[in-house]
């Protein structure tokens, strides 16, 4: 089976930064070259996936995970206001004369094969679907999680692998609030840790903290902010000056949320140039500061690890 984590960076290869030591020593970027560690190498294959019918093409890929069989899922946005002039030439003559926007949801197979494609608001569904798609993550029981970063997004669906509703986590169009516990804000990134059966949502675009629902029905279990504070300000000073300690609070978005095979929380505070890392209970472990005169969108939008056990290598995109 394909290791989750090694097919997200191998789709993600032209984005993402090979740090090149374990997760002990991730404040040591040096460390691969003095251990004479070749950080791995990826190659795009421009090929993949194959061209998919019905004059489909996709607007900005914006998530992407693996299932048990091996299918790869993404989630792109395809809504006409995100999709011209953004994407393949084609659709500078305008989606008329060219071409269509496939369904938000699809699946593939390890050649790059269409196998299924799904998803998008649909008048009468129980459910309201993201105005900006944003994160995707399928269960071990073939469950998919999606997020949303739009204006009324405080909320995350789940369906079936093929496209059944199954439930929303959250509620739409509820006021932002950091300290919530019925509703989120924007939520990036979903990643679930099956063992403890909790799924951690980077939250978000708006709210600035770590959120955990449980995977079986979706009941929130707990949040924490920066530094592991227990509570979070929405109105604190989250100014960051390069080469000063950074703020207090998230900055933003809350890029990522991503548990480790140690039992650690890796979170991409993406505004702030840097990924905290906690205990699943949100106690603070230690902080890591990346390219810290990034500015403007920040330097550290997604973490994955490598698919050996000991995930000796760390990839920040």
């Amino acid at each position: 089976m394909i290791n989750k984590k090694l097919a997200i960076s191998s789709f993600l290869a032209a984005a993402l930064v090979a740090l090149g030591i374990g997760q002990s020593k991730l404040q040591e970027p040096t460390i691969a070259a003095s251990n004479d560690t070749m950080a791995p190498a990826f190659q795009v294959d421009p090929l993949w996936p194959k061209p998919l019918p019905n004059h489909w093409i996709t607007g900005n890929t914006i998530g992407v995970d693996v299932d048990d069989r091996d299918h790869i899922f993404t989630v792109h946005r395809n809504t006409e206001n995100m999709f011209g002039g953004r994407t393949e030439i084609g659709l500078a003559l305008g989606v008329a004369e060219c071409c269509t926007p496939a369904p938000p949801i699809l699946e593939y197979d390890i050649e790059g094969n269409l196998i299924n494609a799904w998803g998008g608001p649909v008048e009468g569904a129980p459910y309201q679907w993201p105005e900006s798609n944003h994160g995707i993550e399928v269960a071990a029981n073939g469950d998919v999680w999606i997020g949303g970063n739009g204006g009324p997004d405080s909320h995350v669906l789940v369906f079936s692998r093929d496209g059944d509703y199954i439930r929303t986590v959250g509620v739409p169009g509820e006021e932002f609030d950091s300290n919530s516990t019925t509703a989120f804000g924007r939520v990036a990134e979903i990643a679930i840790d099956e063992e403890a059966g909790e799924a951690y949502f980077a939250d978000g675009y708006v709210n600035k903290r770590v959120a955990v629902v449980d995977v079986a029905t979706g009941a929130f279990k707990r949040y924490w902010g920066a530094y592991g504070s227990s509570t979070v300000d929405d109105d604190a000073d989250d100014t960051y000056t390069p080469g000063q300690p950074g703020p207090d609070v998230f900055r933003g978005p809350v890029h990522c949320a991503e548990p480790s095979n140690d039992g650690l929380i890796y979170v991409c505070d993406r505004g702030a140039d840097r990924v905290q890392v906690f205990r699943p209970d949100g106690t603070f472990v230690s902080e890591h500061i990346y390219n810290p005169a990034t500015l403007a969108q920040g330097s550290t939008w997604d973490i994955a690890f490598s698919p050996d056990e000991d995930q000796e290598f760390i990839y920040l995109a």
